[in-house]
């Protein structure tokens, strides 16, 4: 037996290391693939958390129209975007299947489909802004039509690889789980 300040054992070079156990493939992605999505679940929180500052904000009115425009339509079923998240976030300890399923197919829900809303509801004013440049909400001086828009983009990235990733880890449980029911 090797010890950190003695001699290696005898009759080993150091090679005879092929025949010891290794974590399975499948385990090795899963621990991978949460922690992307957690990063990801994170990202998202931190934008929804912005989303219902600027929200609060316009609502209670505590600051002018000129700095904070009242919500588009789309911001108020995108809050529901952090159901999913949840949903993901609770599947993480046990290996869930089915909330990691609900999680992906509420994702398209809640958070996708307003987005989708959100790009084609602030499409004219975005033409009006790049044809005539003309904006008429405004955030912080800032053409809130813009700000939204990098939002979304952001989102949608966040979003789309979040169920990449899901899909993946999904891949992954379901070996682990086939695997299982072979022994």
């Amino acid at each position: 037996m090797a010890s950190r300040a003695g001699p290696r054992a005898a009759g080993t070079d150091g090679s005879d290391f092929q025949h010891r156990e290794r974590v399975a493939r499948h385990y090795q992605m899963s621990v991978t693939l949460k922690y992307e999505i957690k990063k990801l679940i994170y990202v998202h929180l931190v934008m929804w958390l912005l989303l219902v500052a600027k929200m609060s904000v316009g609502h209670l009115r505590l600051l002018s129209h000129d700095q904070v425009a009242m919500p588009y339509q789309w911001e108020y079923p995108y809050l529901l975007s952090i159901v999913p998240s949840l949903l993901g976030l609770l599947s993480f300890p046990r290996n869930n299947i089915s909330y990691l399923v609900l999680s992906m197919i509420s994702m398209g829900l809640f958070s996708i489909a307003p987005l989708i809303y959100g790009s084609m509801e602030m499409f004219p004013a975005a033409q009006q802004l790049y044809r005539h440049g003309k904006a008429y909400r405004f955030l912080f001086g800032f053409s809130a039509v813009s700000v939204m828009y990098l939002v979304l983009v952001l989102a949608v990235q966040v979003h789309a690889w979040q169920l990449y990733y899901s899909k993946k880890l999904l891949d992954s449980w379901f070996t682990s789980t086939q695997e299982k029911k072979r022994k």
